[in-house]
């Protein structure tokens, strides 16, 4: 049984999941001290066990001989809905692969939550999780996906990311989309929760002059329709070669892109000739 359990707001969550988690003989959490205090303010006296990134695989043999035994067990993560940027996925898939019956009770998710403040296009959207943590690998991660782009994909894209990040992930972002609409949401359903609207390089300037804290959502809309690959490539330049050198501006659009280095660094050249 996956529950889903609040993203912040207690009151966020269902009578339905309080009565599903109390009913069961086992809950596995991502974290069972901080699950263990939701459980608590629900009355939930339920035992539980720790399910995470770290011990999956070795916990699936016994909790399938749980399930296969006849005992209810559920699966909470430490916020929001289980197996979106959580884990579960493993477990869920050797389940249903053991003929096990499978079911969820809905409720909270950070990501559909912010999508509906952005007031960027609510559909299609593409929910991508957690961006590679190394620069790298997550300008690589950016350039697969505006590839995607270049090939017809037109949604607006959604992650996580977290606080201390949020400035370099905001510019990288820019780099590999241009500077487009997008949104930044923390601390939802909390005391605190604000949901910043403008370009990513607006939001990247927000990002980089404040200390930002929270749990954050990232959102970027979609290309324009009119969007031209030159003029998109040009952009992405632009913002690249105002940070850096322009062989340093050439691998980073050309990584983004996935278009040849030597096209990537001609174009820049150029650019920076005047020659447009």
């Amino acid at each position: 049984m996956l529950v889903s359990t609040p993203i912040g707001n207690l009151g966020d969550v269902s009578a339905r999941a309080r009565d599903t988690l109390a009913g069961c003989d086992l809950v596995l959490c991502e974290d069972t001290r901080h699950s263990g205090v939701l459980l608590s303010a629900l009355g939930v006296r339920t035992r539980t066990e720790a399910l995470h990134e770290h011990n999956e695989d070795a916990r699936i043999p016994a909790v399938l001989a749980l399930l296969q035994a006849g005992r209810r067990v559920g699966l909470v993560s430490d916020a929001g809905t289980p197996l979106l940027s959580d884990p579960g996925f493993r477990l869920v898939r050797a389940a249903i692969k053991a003929g096990l019956p499978v079911t969820a009770v809905p409720g909270p998710n950070a990501a559909l939550t912010a999508l509906v403040l952005s007031g960027l296009p609510p559909v299609p959207f593409m929910f991508l999780g957690f961006p590679p943590p190394r620069p790298a690998a997550r300008r690589t991660a950016f350039g697969r996906v505006r590839a995607q782009e270049q090939a017809g994909l037109a949604a607006t894209l959604i992650w996580h990311e977290a606080p201390h990040r949020l400035a370099e992930m905001l510019a990288d972002l820019a780099v590999a989309f241009g500077d487009r609409p997008a949104a930044v949401a923390r601390e939802l359903t909390k005391r605190f929760e604000e949901v910043r609207r403008g370009s990513l390089l607006q939001l990247a300037a927000w990002a980089g002059s404040e200390t930002v804290r929270g749990e954050m959502t990232v959102l970027v809309g979609p290309p324009a329709e009119e969007e031209a690959d030159v003029a998109g490539l040009d952009e992405q330049l632009r913002t690249a070669l105002a940070a850096g050198s322009v062989k340093d501006a050439a691998a980073m659009v050309a990584t983004a892109t996935g278009l040849p280095r030597k096209i990537v660094y001609a174009r820049a050249l150029a650019l920076v000739a005047g020659r447009t």
